[in-house]
């Protein structure tokens, strides 16, 4: 999202129902933030579960519009987690579907759908958005969409949930936002023992974030990560392990197949790594997407994506990874100078 362009809030005013909405929303992070959300297009790609718990979030957040973007048709797996589409579904267009709850959660959004292909998207297309979001897409298409969005300052985030474990990425490019930092101010006078409050001032700051391929072409082979490993866990070894599959195979790890794709996973690892602490366990649950994990990971994307738009408080550097085996999230630094 180009900077001077979320910032041009002259003559954008809330109406008195918006204000009335937004009230504990304005509280929280200023009128200046909200006005920011109330300019921001975004699109959303991949109505899975995780794409639902970004679309919710933002819809609820007071964005100007979003386009539910997905060719895909609605599976009896999409209801472990796609609350947006109802049970009746069966064999629709999942964005099409998700269209009606989208628009319950706030009538002052402008919501539709696109049943187009992500692949089949120019650069004049995704040109009309502050924020893209991609979902269930290969490595190929996200970097060819995140280097559209770096060429024309659109802030990227891509992501996804299999089973337990999941992932979001972030691509800022040069982002500035307000902090808020807690000092501490002197209130003594002269002569008197010293005596401090607590005051909170708002910082300015700027990031300059790398591009996905960076993150992608990260030597997770290096002694040094693989020694990280033993601490922190295999969540980031697993994602490329997931996005391999789909690379390879052009699906994901179904249940209907499970023992053969579990066996295809381990080559993958086994090819991809050579020393590594993802153990064989990690494979007995990347089916579907389980709710809690999309509720997870989908939060922490949508709540990333609200931060930049408002411009309020440091966005995460740069990937956060939601270990299954910990059911734990924590935040890896890749590509950053």
């Amino acid at each position: 999202m180009d900077d001077q362009k979320n910032d041009n809030l002259n003559g954008v005013e809330l109406t008195e129902a918006e204000n009335e909405l937004y009230d504990r929303q304005i509280r929280l992070w200023g009128l200046e933030s909200q006005k920011r959300l109330r300019t921001a297009k975004i699109l959303v790609s991949g109505l899975c579960g995780i794409g639902a718990e970004v679309t919710k979030n933002i819809i609820l957040s007071g964005v100007h519009s979003v386009i539910l973007q997905d060719e895909k048709s609605v599976t009896e797996e999409d209801f472990c987690a796609q609350f947006l589409v109802p049970r009746t579904a069966i064999g629709q267009n999942r964005a099409e579907a998700s269209i009606e709850r989208a628009r319950a959660l706030n009538p002052m959004v402008e919501i539709s759908a696109d049943t187009g292909s992500l692949a089949s998207k120019n650069i004049e297309y995704f040109a009309e958005f502050d924020v893209v979001v991609a979902i269930g897409a290969t490595n190929k298409e996200l970097l060819r969409v995140d280097n559209i969005c770096r060429e024309k300052a659109i802030k990227f985030f891509c992501g996804d949930v299999w089973g337990m474990f999941g992932y979001c990425f972030g691509d800022l490019q040069e982002h500035t936002f307000v902090e808020d930092v807690v000092k501490h101010k002197v209130v003594s006078k002269p002569n008197e023992k010293v005596k401090t409050e607590l005051i909170t001032a708002a910082v300015q700051r700027t990031l300059n974030f790398p591009p996905l391929s960076s993150v992608l072409e990260f030597d997770i082979n290096a002694p040094i990560f693989q020694k990280k490993l033993k601490r922190t866990g295999p969540a980031l070894v697993l994602m490329r392990v997931l996005q391999e599959f789909r690379e390879t195979c052009n699906r994901d790890p179904s249940y209907k197949t499970r023992d053969a794709d579990i066996g295809e996973l381990k080559r993958i690892r086994n090819e991809i790594t050579r020393v590594s602490t993802l153990s064989d366990e990690y494979f007995e649950n990347v089916f579907a997407q389980a709710s809690p994990s999309a509720a997870v990971v989908g939060g922490v994307m949508s709540q990333e994506i609200i931060k930049v738009v408002s411009k309020k408080e440091a966005p995460h550097c740069n990937v956060f990874l939601f270990d299954p085996d910990t059911c734990c999230g924590f935040v890896e630094t890749i590509g950053l100078n």
